[in-house]
């Protein structure tokens, strides 16, 4: 029997809300089991962690979204957030807190489905909004990185040996050395020292890398 995903929807907009219920009522393989209009009336209503939550990113309870997402993460759920607007630093943010993606409403049906599935099998939910997001960081923490420099240090950080990081990005083992040793000088210069893999590790879940 396939598994059965658990979603719940976290917004104080009453008619995306009532839209929600309609739209996954009848999607095979998910199960919509609350929407609430506040993460603290989320937590108190649900046993147990969902599988995965859909969050708005901004709620007219004041609550602040970065510790709305660390506690449905705390309470064993992954989070997707929904948002009106593409907001580059809000999206950077939800990132960084730990959200598993970033989505804006005027998806469609098809792609949200798409979004909880990647996400309840343990992946990110990628969009052209992270994307943008993420390219587009100034943070002068968070250095900027080439494409192929993240993709380099994403694959070694994650466990991956310089030969199979480099194999998987079509370069030899010499390239793929320059590309950390890149990475590392960037964050040197931006006063985060990194030496070694578990540096690179830290670095990626420091700054949500992982999720972009």
């Amino acid at each position: 029997m396939a598994r059965v995903i658990t979603v719940g929807v976290v917004d104080d907009d009453r008619m995306l809300l009532d839209g929600m219920r309609s739209w996954l009522r009848d999607v095979p393989g998910l199960r919509l089991v609350a929407s609430t209009a506040t993460v603290a009336e989320f937590l108190a209503t649900t046993c147990g962690a969902v599988d995965v939550v859909l969050l708005d990113l901004v709620l007219r309870d004041g609550s602040v979204p970065a510790q709305n997402i660390r506690r449905l993460r705390a309470a064993g759920s992954r989070v997707l957030v929904i948002s009106t607007v593409p907001d580059r630093s809000r999206i950077v943010s939800a990132v960084a807190a730990g959200a598993d993606g970033y989505l804006t409403k005027d998806n469609d049906l098809p792609t949200l489905v798409a979004a909880i599935e990647e996400i309840a099998a343990g992946g990110t939910a990628h969009s052209p909004e992270m994307a943008f997001a993420c390219a587009h960081d100034d943070d002068p923490a968070r250095p900027r990185l080439s494409p192929r420099e993240l993709q380099v240090l994403l694959d070694y950080a994650s466990g991956m040996t310089l030969k199979s990081a480099a194999r998987r990005a079509g370069i030899t083992v010499n390239t793929a050395k320059d590309y950390l040793d890149r990475v590392k000088a960037k964050y040197q210069q931006a006063g985060r020292p990194t030496y070694t893999k578990t540096d690179l590790a830290r670095r990626v879940r420091e700054d949500g890398l992982d999720g972009c």
